[in-house]
């Protein structure tokens, strides 16, 4: 097979039968405004392409109103052409007729070209970013007419649909493989779940004589457990300081902490994040757990001394501190903390004097440590299957698009 240079930094060689076309040729705008909303689907673009949204479950943001939308249609090419640095998906097939933002540009594909093709083209191109360095703005932004300039490459009109008709199979078949890992990993996730309430509420000894706790998320518990309120099992020690003098130390926010885990994901200094916010000061062996959106489980053993910022409580404790974080990172316990919050819709937080009166279910010390011994034997079994599932996840997430890079770009042919 032939090749040649495309004269495209971001494609590289393609078969000498190709040509190469300013992408204006291929297509153009076109944005048909709808003036009054009369219950058109309503679309938008998103990492699993164009949907539907639902108007009876909306999450995001939502308008006041549809007035002033553009109509889309099956067949057109949906762009993002704004804030490319953060937009996690910037283009998608339209396959459904109805309206969407008008901030988006929609294109309709010439008949010279395959939208599929293009749609995978495209989709190439924002995998890797390729327009961010030519979006020079403060959005990041860039205009049809610039796009209209970009060079594209131009196979046969049949051979670009045989790539699209072959990368459509072809990628179905890895997403229904990542799918499935997906639904193993919240299984699995379900499953340590359930093995650490089982463990916090009723103990390693199955033959123990039970009670009921008096507590509907907790359950029955053995009998010479107690129920304790959160203000006696841990307390909220805050002490603010200057920030002044520790840009040096690691900062803890809610983003730096894995959602159930009890574990730190990210890690940066005061300086990195600007000092003004960070004026808590937390001392190694604290628990730390964040009071926003606290169904999220995000409570560790802070393993340093550091600062943290208004949303995090430091937390000194009287029990086991590994049996009270397990405690925490059960379902009884975030179940209680979802009942406390769940009308506080645009940002669910729980006060100091709430948390307080969360039940805790607690045995003996003794028994604490049996419990969180046998826990930390149990558990890494879970997180191995699924960081295996992660990682072939991410394997496939990584063939997927050197797949449609090859592919669109003829150094893997199809046809």
């Amino acid at each position: 097979m032939a090749m040649k240079e495309s004269g495209i930094e971001w494609v590289g060689l393609i078969p000498d039968t190709w040509s190469v076309i300013p992408n204006k040729y291929v297509m153009h705008k076109e944005k048909n405004l709808c003036e009054k909303w009369t219950s058109e689907d309503v679309m938008s673009l998103t990492m699993n392409g164009v949907i539907v949204r639902d108007l009876q479950n909306p999450t995001g943001k939502m308008p006041a109103t549809f007035d002033g939308y553009q109509y889309i249609e099956d067949g057109d090419l949906l762009m993002c052409l704004f804030d490319i640095d953060v937009t996690p998906r910037c283009v998608g097939k339209v396959t459904h007729n109805g309206v969407t933002s008008p901030a988006y540009s929609n294109f309709k594909v010439h008949d010279n070209a395959s939208r599929d093709y293009f749609y995978y083209y495209y989709l190439m191109v924002d995998n890797t970013k390729e327009l961010l360095h030519l979006a020079k703005n403060l959005r990041h932004s860039f205009t049809e007419e610039q796009l209209g300039q970009l060079k594209v490459p131009m196979p046969p009109l049949s051979e670009q649909q045989a790539i699209a008709d072959y990368l459509d199979e072809t990628c179905s078949q890895i997403d229904e493989i990542i799918a499935e890992a997906k639904a193993s990993i919240d299984e699995y996730k379900e499953l340590k779940q359930s093995v650490i309430f089982e463990a916090v509420t009723k103990g390693l000894n199955k033959n123990v004589e039970m009670k009921d706790s008096g507590i509907e998320w907790i359950g029955e518990i053995p009998v010479d457990w107690v129920v304790k309120k959160f203000k006696y099992v841990a307390t909220v020690n805050t002490n603010l300081v200057s920030p002044i003098g520790y840009e040096d130390y690691h900062q803890i926010a809610p983003d730096c902490i894995e959602k159930d885990s009890g574990r730190i994901i990210k890690e940066r200094t005061v300086s990195e994040a600007g000092i003004e916010s960070w004026n808590q000061l937390f001392k190694q062996g604290q628990l730390i757990y964040s009071k926003i959106r606290p169904t999220l489980n995000k409570v560790i053993i802070a393993p340093y001394d550091g600062l943290c910022s208004a949303d995090m409580y430091p937390l000194d404790v009287h029990e086991n501190i590994y049996f009270v974080q397990f405690a925490m990172l059960s379902k009884y316990f975030v179940g209680q903390v979802g009942l406390i919050t769940q009308d506080r819709v645009k940002m669910p937080k729980i006060n100091q004097d709430e948390l307080s009166n969360v039940y805790v279910a607690v045995p003996e010390k003794t028994e604490q440590k049996e419990i969180v011994d046998w826990l930390n034997v149990q558990l890494p079994k879970y997180d191995s299957l699924i960081a295996e599932k992660e990682s072939l996840i991410n394997d496939l997430e990584a063939y997927k698009k050197s797949l449609i890079y090859e592919v669109v770009t003829g150094k893997r042919r199809v046809v």
